[in-house]
């Protein structure tokens, strides 16, 4: 089965309606969305994904209250979790997902997951704990790298392939960058 891992859209709907386009293409029977919706907005699309998606939360969601709701409303195909991370499994293989990269080794040293897949720090990673893959997709908003990634995970393999949204944008622009150097510097 292939299931596509997205992380840390931060608003950028541009580049979210792009993956989603990849990601279908790809043939991926399943979305998890590690956190950082922003928005309902962004709940929206994905609760209208062709794709299941099956969401934690992150540390920026926005409104929880309206991004439930849209996950609850008929034909959404968004599932939320009630915490910031879950227990999945996928064709006998056992995944731990949660937004926060700070757990995720420990977890994995358990030895209870095939797999653990985290966000948050927008940095794309895949690294072996013991037995278990450890996977960070990076992030589809482009804010901090430049770069719009995601992951789609292979439960026959165990592993895991990186792509880069093509045609993406970033929202840090020049002013932008311009405007942080002169007031946080």
């Amino acid at each position: 089965m292939k299931i596509a891992i997205i992380s840390d859209v931060h608003e950028n709907l541009h580049n979210l309606i792009l993956a989603l386009r990849e990601i279908e293409e790809k043939n991926a029977e399943q979305i998890i969305f590690l956190g950082d919706f922003i928005n309902n907005g962004i709940a929206m699309f994905l609760a209208n994904s062709s794709i299941p998606v099956f969401a934690v939360w992150g540390n920026n969601d926005g409104n929880k209250v309206a991004i439930t709701k849209t996950s609850l409303t008929d034909k959404s195909n968004l599932t939320i979790s009630n915490n910031i991370y879950d227990f999945l499994e996928f064709d006998g293989r056992k995944i731990f997902i949660t937004h926060f990269h700070d757990i995720v080794d420990s977890i994995a040293k358990s030895g209870d997951f095939d797999a653990v897949f985290y966000g948050h720090d927008h940095v794309k990673n895949k690294h072996i704990v013991g037995d278990c893959l450890v996977v960070n997709p990076g992030e589809i908003s482009a804010s901090k790298t430049g770069e719009a990634s995601y992951a789609i995970y292979d439960t026959e393999k165990n592993d895991v392939e990186f792509f880069e949204v093509k045609d993406h944008v970033t929202l840090r622009t020049d002013i932008i960058e311009d405007y942080h150097k002169k007031t946080i510097n």
